[in-house]
C-alpha cells in the first residue's frame, strides 16, 4: 500500500528543475537555522566569563533548547500532516527564530538568555520536520536519501558548523559577542521572504479528512515499526553525541588545550567542512550502497573525533585537524535515522509524523540530558568528561544500527 501510494504522489511531483530548487533553499534555510543554534555554542569562550557561567548552566543552556526544539518538531510535524499547510508553518517558524537570535543578544542573565533560547527552540524545531516532508512529497522516491541529506546536512554544516565558528568568533573578537548574535538573526527574515515567494504549497489531503475514513495513526503506532523505533534510540543517542560535542568542545579546546580563540574556530569549523561534504556522500553512498552499511560504520568512525582530542592534544594540530574532519562523518547519517529510514518504513501520510517522532525523541531526550549531564559530570570531574560519554554513546549506536532493516529502493528492487 505504501509503494503504491508513493508512486501515484510521485506523479504528481514538479519538475526536476523545481525539486532542485526546493532543496536548495530549504537547506540554505535550515543552514540559517543551525547558525543561530550553534552561535551560543561557539561563543560561549566569551559568553561564560563575562556572565560567570557554571559547565553545569553552559549545558543547561543547551538542553533548554534542545527540549523546546524537541516539543515543536512532535507537534509541528503532526500539525503539518494535519492541516496540510507546510509552507505557511514553515515562514512563520523562521521569521520567529530569527528574532530569538536577537532576543539571545541582549540578554544580561542566565536566567534571560534561557527565556531566548527556550523560545528559539520552540521556532526552530518544527523547521526540518515541514523541510523533510516538504522533500518527501516533492522529490522522486530514488533521490530522496540524497536529497533529505542536502536538505538537511548541506547548510546546516556549511553555515552552521564551518561559516559560524569562523565568522562568529572573528565578529565577536572585533565588535563584542552581542553584536554577533544580531549578525546571525538577520539572514532568516531573507530566507522567510524567498520561502513565502518560491515555494509551493503542495496538494495534499489534510490528515483530518483521512483521520475520518479510517483509523487514527499515532506516534505509538510508529514505534511498533522496528526500523522506526530503532531510529529513535539512535536519535537519542547521537543528538546527546552531538550536542554535547558542540557545547563542551569549544570549552575544552579553550580551557584545557590552551588553543588561540581563532583556532578554536577554525577546529570547530573543520566539523562543518566535514558535513557539509558527507551531506552529499554519505546519504547518496546509502541510495547506492543501502543504508543500512553506512549507518553502522558511521558511528564506530566518529569514535575517533573524542579519543584523538584527548590523546592527540595541541601538540599535533595539523593530525587533530584530519581527526576532526574524518571523526565527524557521523553527521551524515542523521537524515537518514531522523528523516529517510523513518519515511521508507511507514505510509506516506504518516511520514512527517514519524519523522517530528524520531527528532522530537532525539531533541527531548539526547539533547536535553546530553549536554545537562555532561556540563554536571564536568564541573565534578573536569572537562575530559563529556569527551569520554561522547566517545561511549558513539559505540552503543554502532550496535544499536546493525538491527536496522534495509529500506532503500536500490536494494528492496534488488
Amino acid at each position: 500500500m505504501a509503494t503504491t501510494s508513493m508512486a501515484a504522489n510521485g506523479a504528481a511531483r514538479q519538475s526536476a528543475g523545481y525539486q532542485m530548487m526546493l532543496v536548495g533553499l530549504l537547506a540554505l534555510n535550515f543552514g540559517i537555522v543551525f547558525f543561530d543554534r550553534n552561535s551560543l555554542n561557539f561563543l560561549m569562550p566569551f559568553v561564560q566569563p563575562e556572565l560567570g557561567l557554571t559547565n553545569t548552566q553552559v549545558g543547561v543552556l543547551a538542553s533548554v533548547l534542545s527540549g523546546t526544539w524537541s516539543v515543536a518538531a512532535l507537534l509541528m510535524g503532526w500539525l503539518s500532516d494535519t492541516l496540510g499547510k507546510r509552507k505557511v508553518l514553515l515562514v512563520a517558524s523562521t521569521l520567529l527564530f530569527s528574532a530569538c537570535s536577537f532576543l539571545t543578544g541582549i540578554a544580561g542573565t542566565f536566567v534571560m538568555l534561557i527565556a531566548a533560547r527556550a523560545l528559539m527552540g520552540v521556532a526552530e524545531g518544527g523547521v526540518m520536520p515541514i523541510s523533510h516532508a516538504l522533500i518527501a512529497d516533492e522529490v522522486d522516491p530514488e533521490r530522496r536519501g540524497l536529497a533529505q541529506g542536502v536538505g538537511q546536512n548541506f547548510g546546516s554544516n556549511l553555515l552552521g558548523s564551518f561559516v559560524a565558528p569562523v565568522a562568529l568568533v572573528a565578529f565577536a573578537t572585533w565588535f563584542g559577542w552581542r553584536h554577533a548574535f544580531f549578525l546571525a538573526g538577520a539572514p532568516g527574515l531573507i530566507s522567510a521572504l524567498l520561502i513565502l515567494w518560491l515555494v509551493k504549497e503542495p496538494k495534499l489531503t489534510p490528515k483530518k479528512a483521512q483521520v475520518a475514513s479510517g483509523p487514527r495513526y499515532t506516534a505509538l503506532d510508529g514505534l511498533k515499526e522496528r526500523n522506526v523505533l530503532l531510529c529513535v534510540l539512535l536519535s537519542v543517542l547521537l543528538v546527546a553525541y552531538l550536542v554535547t560535542c558542540w557545547a563542551f568542545m569549544p570549552l575544552y579546546l579553550d580551557q584545557v588545550l590552551h588553543v588561540s580563540k581563532d583556532t578554536n574556530g577554525w577546529l570547530m569549523g573543520t566539523l562543518g567542512i566535514s558535513a557539509t561534504i558527507g551531506s552529499f556522500a554519505v546519504p547518496g553512498l546509502s541510495d547506492r550502497i543501502g543504508r543500512r552499511p553506512v549507518m553502522i560504520a558511521a558511528p564506530f568512525i566518529s569514535i575517533l573525533l573524542p579519543l584523538g582530542v584527548l590523546y592527540l592534544g595541541a601538540g599535533s594540530l595539523p593530525l587533530l585537524f584530519v581527526i576532526f574532519f574524518v571523526g565527524w562523518c557521523v553527521n551524515g547519517i542523521f537524515p537518514l535515522f531522523m528523516a529517510t529510514v523513518p519515511s521508507e518504513s511507514v505510509a506516506p501520510g504518516n511520514a512527517a509524523l514519524v519523522m517530528g517522532l524520531s527528532m522530537g525523541a532525539g531533541e527531548a531526550l539526547g539533547g536535553v540530558f546530553g549536554p545537562m549531564i555532561s556540563g554536571w559530570v564536568a564541573d565534578a570531574h573536569g572537562l575530559t568528561a563529556p569527551l569520554w560519554i561522547m566517545t561511549g554513546l558513539a559505540f552503543v549506536s554502532g550496535f544499536i544500527a546493525m538491527g536496522l532493516r534495509e529500506t532503500a529502493p536500490s536494494k528492496r528492487r534488488g
